[in-house]
């Protein structure tokens, strides 16, 4: 994952992934058969432990406003734990689009397709009940999940526009923190009662141990800095 992550799929080396693994580079085709085999089960892997732990959130007993909480903080959370996958995901879609991307569809299919589905109805039980306000449940989705992707895509301009690091731990303890809480006052019909539930999905997740990559960042970034 991390040789995938920071080269790609093209520029990774199996000599240096089986290094890295403490294995000889044979026992790597003798599983696998080929680089393009090893990197789809890589990411077939990462994408299955990705799927199951959303699905935890979204089958949680709970109303599904705290469970809308709990999948924003959930995918902030993993977009900062998980570098390498975000790293990758971000490779696969610029691969697709250049018609070249053959796992890409697969994981949409097996994992993407199902948490949207889950998602969805989540969403729809929330309005329906009157828990959620009465609008387009994708513009929520979209709120709720693109201003974490945007944050994160966007921290080499924060760095340079803000007077902070993006990556600080107090930085992102703050923005965690904003995420929820925003939420909790923007698509609650009742804001007390979303900013109760802000305060309760906060106070019983704590802060995931920061990664030594960042989401987004390939290797040569890194080694610039």
């Amino acid at each position: 994952m991390r040789e995938f992550a920071a080269l790609g799929m093209a520029g990774a080396r199996m000599d240096q992934i089986a290094g890295a693994a403490g294995v000889n580079k044979a026992l790597l085709y003798y599983h696998f058969e080929s680089k393009e085999k090893l990197y789809v089960a890589a990411l077939e892997m990462i994408s299955a432990k990705i799927r199951d732990r959303s699905m935890a959130v979204f089958l949680r007993d709970a109303s599904a406003g705290e469970r809308l909480l709990r999948t924003a903080l959930d995918h902030f959370d993993r977009i900062l734990a998980q570098g390498a996958f975000q790293s990758l995901l971000q490779q696969e879609m610029m691969r697709l689009h250049q018609g070249e991307s053959d796992a890409l569809p697969v994981l949409v299919k097996r994992v993407f397709a199902p948490l949207q589905s889950m998602y969805q109805s989540m969403m729809r039980e929330g309005i329906a009940s009157g828990e959620l306000i009465d609008a387009d449940w994708l513009q929520i989705h979209l709120a709720a999940l693109g201003a974490n992707i945007f944050y994160f895509l966007a921290a080499p301009v924060w760095r340079l526009v803000m007077p902070f690091d993006p990556y600080a731990a107090d930085v992102l303890e703050a923005r965690r923190h904003a995420v929820v809480e925003f939420l909790g006052k923007a698509v609650f019909t009742d804001r007390a009662h979303g900013t109760e539930l802000a305060a309760k999905v906060l106070a019983d997740t704590p802060m995931p141990e920061l990664p030594s990559t960042r989401p987004f960042v390939g290797r040569n970034d890194e080694r610039k800095k």
